[in-house]
């Protein structure tokens, strides 16, 4: 899985342009997808709209607002099918988010373990 992140406040890489979140992202999602190596992607909404939810003593507790706060969030998600750990990391680095908030490669657990 790509986690793509994102920081409001940050100043915009070239790549990414004014007032813009990724452009760019669908031409890569084509890309992948062309490949054969796409699973599935989506945006997520703005954090503002997030709930994190914690257990304490029995009782389900809700706070508006993403969990951690943070300058940086999770703002998409991309999954991929790569032969390998450093394909998938060659593919996140074609995000512009790369340059700015940052993207991280996981593995995503299946019934046998982990699987790229």
């Amino acid at each position: 899985m790509i986690m793509i992140y994102g920081n409001p406040d940050a100043p915009a890489h070239p790549a990414l342009g004014p007032g813009t979140a990724t452009p760019g992202f669908d031409p890569l999602l084509r890309e992948i997808a062309e490949s054969g190596e796409l699973i599935d992607a989506r945006a997520l909404a703005d954090p503002v709209t997030a709930s994190t939810l914690r257990l304490h003593d029995g009782v389900l507790a809700s706070m508006a607002g993403p969990f951690p706060a943070g300058l940086e969030h999770l703002v998409a998600f991309v999954v991929v099918d790569c032969e390998s750990r450093d394909r998938a990391a060659e593919i996140a680095g074609w995000f512009p988010n790369a340059y700015t908030a940052g993207v991280e490669v996981r593995p995503v657990m299946g019934s046998s373990g982990l699987e790229m």
